[in-house]
């Protein structure tokens, strides 16, 4: 039974789709807190609730940086999606003390207040560029996944579990790729860091249904990979706007042309289950015979991944964002 819920970053695109799903799946759910920095955002997703809806759900504002305002929001909650963060690249680079405030700091506080409320379960979201980052982004994000699952070493006599979430680009999210294209396509130039460039995929409603099932079953200090498709970049530009021009831009500061979720030393702690990898903490045992290792060596990364999006795939998902966003 889902109940008495906080997810932080609330206004985002993976926090309004989390929204919809649990008050339209979870009647149980009586409390839904969307902690988020964003009065307005805040306002505008409130005056679209129903008035049922309404009494369901609390608009927080706050920021992860102010550990104060947290612990007061987390109050009566018992289960805490982490989706607060700065994700764009190149700000990271030029802004890293910002994104460490956030990313880091703000990770931290809300791992310390979820213990110190009694949270029963804490998932954080975290991203491919966590995985052998080159980015100040990435290392931040890996730092923040470090926190979480290291937190279930000092919890004490708490029983939280705390565990991460790792994903690929979501697919027309704000800031992705999807929108961009559109609106390029307009001019007729569709600007394109490298040729060579694939990244994993992932929809707003796959992302949202990961982290329900990880609110259920996670078992703590794990971090859940899910087994998603490719896309190539030339791909999408071709589906997109296959009369276009296309403009190469060169690689932006910190940006990596093939983007990996498991690397080569994560191997030795990582299992297939499903349609899902695990990777453990250190030393931790599988929990289930269904827990398969995988070899040693074994790395997940959008090039050599065994499945690509075609185009055809990948106007239809364009084609369902556009009914969707646009």
């Amino acid at each position: 039974m889902l109940n008495n819920i906080l997810i932080s970053g609330g206004t985002g695109s993976f926090g309004k789709s989390f929204i919809k799903k649990v008050l339209d799946d979870f009647p149980e759910c009586q409390r839904l807190v969307i902690f988020s920095r964003d009065e307005l955002k805040q306002w505008e997703i409130y005056n679209h609730l129903s008035e049922r809806n309404k009494e369901r759900v609390r608009m927080f504002l706050g920021d992860i940086r102010d550990k104060e305002r947290l612990k007061r929001a987390l109050e009566g909650i018992d289960y805490v999606v982490h989706a607060a963060a700065l994700k764009q690249v190149p700000a990271a680079e030029y802004n890293p003390s910002e994104f460490i405030k956030t990313n880091v700091l703000g990770t931290q506080n809300i791992v310390d207040c979820s213990i110190e409320q009694g949270v029963k379960k804490l998932i954080a979201l975290s991203t491919d560029k966590a995985s052998a980052p080159v980015n100040l982004y990435g290392a931040s994000k890996l730092c923040a996944d470090r926190i979480v699952v290291a937190a279930n070493n000092i919890k004490g006599s708490k029983s939280i579990k705390l565990s991460v979430v790792r994903y690929g680009n979501v697919f027309g999210s704000r800031g992705s790729v999807i929108p961009l294209f559109l609106k390029q396509k307009e001019n007729g130039t569709l600007h394109i860091t490298h040729k060579d460039m694939t990244r994993f995929n992932i929809t707003l409603n796959e992302g949202v249904e990961l982290v329900i099932n990880a609110l259920k079953n996670c078992n703590g200090g794990e971090i859940l990979v899910p087994k998603i498709p490719s896309y190539k970049i030339l791909d999408v530009a071709e589906a997109i706007a296959p009369e276009a021009n296309i403009r190469y831009t060169g690689i932006r500061p910190g940006e990596k042309i093939h983007e990996e979720m498991i690397t080569s030393s994560d191997s030795f702690n990582t299992y297939s289950n499903g349609n899902n990898y695990i990777i453990l903490s250190s030393g931790a045992k599988p929990i289930s015979s269904e827990y398969i290792k995988v070899a040693e060596g074994f790395s997940y990364n959008s090039k050599d991944n065994e499945s690509f999006l075609s185009t055809q795939q990948i106007r239809k998902l364009v084609k369902v964002y556009k009914l969707q966003f646009q």
